[in-house]
């Protein structure tokens, strides 16, 4: 029996019902019984970031409208440079992610939205229909489905705290006062555990950074895995949660890779498993299997791609040049924090029980499983300015590839940080990535996941940079970099 004692979700406490559930009928009921008065249609421009147009209800049937049939909204202004056929488009609700808005001047309902094209087609090039098509191709091929969960790192920007002053690189998970921001960081928690996204932890990162006339404060939040393109919405809601809080708290945030020339930059680590009848099928009870070394390898033979998705402004470089916990080269390893991708601890050859009794004399309660096996790999290519929409879709494509290549077993073998440790470096630049992508296109436009305008447009941004030179000038120079952090402080 399922209880919603603990649901923090009000619509879904209130139908008793799980979102995955939810009908534009419910919807409606809900906007009643909440007396929410406001409709706002949400969804992901071709910058990445949350978009809204607001509705303001005055009937039922208005608002039936509205959820049902969605709108049409100024495609070339979404996506410039992308297709020329985007004058006009729809988007229509997504039933399934409503939620209540926290902020705002009254109680509102939104709901994230799809993009269709005039002949009511999935629009190629949006960024859910990316991810969405790489997902359904995936499991079409291997009746696999990818999770995934990302570890979203950003900075909180204040005045320096006369009486507890941070302590610079010595954040980690670190408690009040001497943590700054953990209320910033638990209203965020309550606001996303409300709007039906599932999570894992939050808590302070290595990051603290401790200036003359302000102080960086690094925290991280860790999500849950679920299919990849929800995944890639979570992320995208996360960002505009924790900004709307700052920005309350008269805060300023950053998710930029590169904050300053002497701390830590932000990273955006993507785990994923791969689930078959809700079970995982990268791990056995001698740790990850050949699944699971199929998909690392997917991985690895694509990183070089990938950045072009999750490493996307000239800073991105900068943060793989600083070392300490940045990738060092295309490899991987278990536990191992300098390969690309990382195998983490995940409670396996049976040492639970005896932890729990060690830590819990006397106890004789059961120990409960997880549905799913926790293990995960994680591929730590990303950063705060990533296209989480299409750096996830990437993954997709990437794992498809690691579980039909023959020689992908040999690939991981070749890999692992086990065997040696020089290996092959990722690009140095923005036009290195994109240099690559045009490379390797082809394997991402198969079957269609990835348009080739947007492909196009991809390259073309990543060249607009024409960062190799500067790339070389701000390792050198202090003022070329700080520049460069000034420019691209508002990424992501």
């Amino acid at each position: 029996m399922v209880t919603y004692a603990f649901e923090p979700h009000p619509i879904v406490r209130l139908f008793e019902k799980p979102a995955a559930e939810f009908t534009c009928s419910d919807l409606v009921r809900a906007a009643e019984q909440l007396e929410l008065r406001q409709v706002n249609l949400r969804y992901v421009g071709g910058d990445g970031r949350l978009k809204t147009v607001a509705f303001p209800v005055d009937s039922r049937e208005h608002l039936t409208e509205v959820l049902t049939q969605g709108e049409r909204v100024d495609g070339s202004s979404i996506f410039p440079g992308v297709g020329s056929d985007a004058s006009d488009v729809y988007i229509v609700p997504r039933h399934r992610t409503a939620f209540v808005n926290p902020f705002g001047e009254r109680p509102s309902l939104d709901v994230l939205c799809s993009f269709y094209d005039e002949e009511g087609k999935p629009l190629s090039y949006a960024r859910e229909q990316v991810v969405r098509k790489a997902s359904e191709a995936l499991t079409e091929e291997t009746g696999m489905v990818l999770e995934a969960f990302g570890e979203l790192e950003y900075y909180l920007v204040d005045a320096p705290d006369p009486v507890f002053p941070v302590e610079e690189e010595h954040g980690y998970q670190e408690s009040e006062p001497f943590s700054k921001g953990q209320r910033v960081r638990e209203q965020v928690l309550g606001h996303l555990a409300a709007m039906g996204i599932k999570l894992k932890y939050a808590h302070g990162e290595v990051g603290n950074i401790l200036e003359e006339d302000r102080q960086l404060v690094q925290h991280e939040i860790e999500f849950w895995p679920v299919p990849v393109e929800q995944a890639a919405d979570v992320l995208v809601m996360a960002k505009w949660v924790v900004r709307e809080v700052a920005y309350q708290h008269g805060l300023e945030v950053t998710f930029a890779p590169s904050v300053s020339s002497g701390g830590a930059g932000s990273g955006l680590h993507v785990h994923s498993r791969l689930v078959r009848d809700g079970a995982s099928t990268i791990t056995d009870d001698g740790g990850v299997n050949d699944t699971g070394r199929r998909l690392i390898a997917g991985y690895l033979s694509m990183a070089k791609a990938l950045t072009a998705f999750g490493n996307t402004v000239p800073t991105s470089y900068l943060r793989f040049t600083e070392g300490g916990e940045s990738p060092e080269g295309i490899s991987w390893g278990e536990t191992d924090r300098t390969g690309l991708v990382r195998v983490p601890l995940a409670w396996g050859g049976g040492v639970l029980p005896g932890m729990v009794a060690h830590a819990n004399p006397g106890s004789s309660e059961p120990i409960p499983e997880q549905a799913i096996h926790p293990q995960t790999v994680e591929l730590r290519l990303g950063d705060g300015s990533a296209d989480v929409h299409l750096l996830l879709a990437g993954m997709a494509v990437a794992a498809r590839r690691g579980l039909a290549d023959p020689d992908s077993l040999k690939v991981a073998e070749r890999l692992s940080t086990d065997k040696h440790d020089k290996f092959e470096q990722l690009p140095a630049s923005c036009s290195e990535s994109a240099d690559v992508l045009q490379r390797e296109r082809a394997g991402l436009e198969a079957d269609g996941v990835f348009p080739p305008d947007l492909i196009d447009s991809v390259i073309d941004r990543l060249r607009s940079y024409d960062d190799a030179k500067l790339m070389k000038k701000a390792a050198k120079d202090d003022a070329t970099r700080e520049e460069l952090v000034r420019r691209f402080w508002h990424v992501g």
